[in-house]
């Protein structure tokens, strides 16, 4: 390298000037991410060196960031968030704070307590035709629930008594895919096993008018599929003790539970703490370890038929 172009670059080096890279070295989230910084710093009418100094980091490191160039820390970014007074998730591009009205119906949502934001959620449905519940006495009954809460077995005996059609959701998903679920995941993933979840309950929802559907316990995860069945099914959520979720599902030889992990009770609990949220959305709730099974039945009955107003 000649001294004129080392002299240049030590230059640029102190005056914090950066060699503009190729748009080939540059990954498009984080020139996505450095445009947000930039368009953020605009919007509070901050120079570089102002955001820079606010948010305790190098001006150099700023313009790396802007320019989409570098892999900034959790922390610095949470750093430069409360400088420009916005959350960590406006920083990273959340749908919810791309335009003026998300980030105005976000601050009217932030600090409302469950009731309410449930109360908003089945308004946002009606508006939008989607469903929060379901819009009528749904003739669908839905189970959720984790594996092992008794939703095949209940959901076979509870068909028949009402004399509707018995779906399992996870068999509809392998006819879809020509698979097993367990092969759709490994083979293409769990987004495509997302989408395939999604057009089973679609298509489910259109051919039976009348039916049980046990659904799989994650269906929850996915929050468009999750609306989906709180608008077109009654949902009733089988709860039980994690003990017996994993007792139940080891007896019927499924393993997955106790696969790569010592702590198989610890995870299932985790697994359930995390979904419990989801759950407890559905209209009703039964208990299947509190009682035996033909108990657990009778009452699943009557309150599926209580509620359709249906002869006892």
């Amino acid at each position: 390298m000649s001294s004129t172009i080392l002299h240049l670059h030590h230059k640029n080096v102190v005056s914090g000037a950066l060699d503009a890279p190729s748009d080939e070295d540059k990954h498009p989230y984080l020139v996505g991410l450095g445009q947000r910084v930039g368009a953020l710093r605009a919007r509070r009418g901050m120079t570089r060196k102002a955001l820079a100094a606010a948010a305790q980091v190098s001006e150099r490191h700023l313009a790396n960031m802007e320019y989409g160039l570098g892999n900034a820390s959790v922390l610095v970014l949470l750093q430069v968030a409360k400088a420009l007074q916005c959350t960590l998730a406006e920083l990273l591009g959340d749908v919810s704070t791309s335009s003026p009205d998300w980030l105005m119906i976000r601050e009217m949502l932030e600090q409302c307590d469950a009731p309410t934001l449930h109360r908003v959620r089945v308004a946002i449905g009606d508006l939008l035709g989607t469903g929060g519940v379901a819009q009528e006495r749904s003739t669908r009954i839905a189970l959720v629930g984790l594996r092992g809460a008794g939703k095949s077995t209940l959901g076979r005996l509870l068909a028949e008594d009402l004399g509707y059609p018995f779906v399992e959701l996870g068999r509809e998903i392998e006819k879809f895919a020509g698979c097993s679920v367990a092969e759709i995941q490994a083979l293409y993933g769990i987004n495509a096993y997302r989408r395939y979840e999604r057009r089973a309950l679609e298509e489910s929802i259109q051919i039976y008018p009348e039916a049980v559907f046990a659904t799989p316990g994650g269906l929850v995860s996915d929050p468009a599929s999750f609306n989906l069945l709180l608008a077109h099914c009654t949902t009733v959520w089988l709860q039980a003790e994690p003990a017996d979720h994993l007792r139940r599902v080891t007896a019927q030889g499924d393993m997955r539970p106790m696969a790569a992990s010592k702590e198989a009770l610890q995870d299932l609990k985790n697994i359930l703490d995390g979904r419990q949220p989801f759950y407890s959305k559905a209209q009703f709730a039964i208990n299947t370890s509190a009682q035996d099974q033909e108990a657990t039945l009778a009452l699943l009955r009557t309150t599926a038929r209580e509620y359709l107003q249906l002869a006892p």
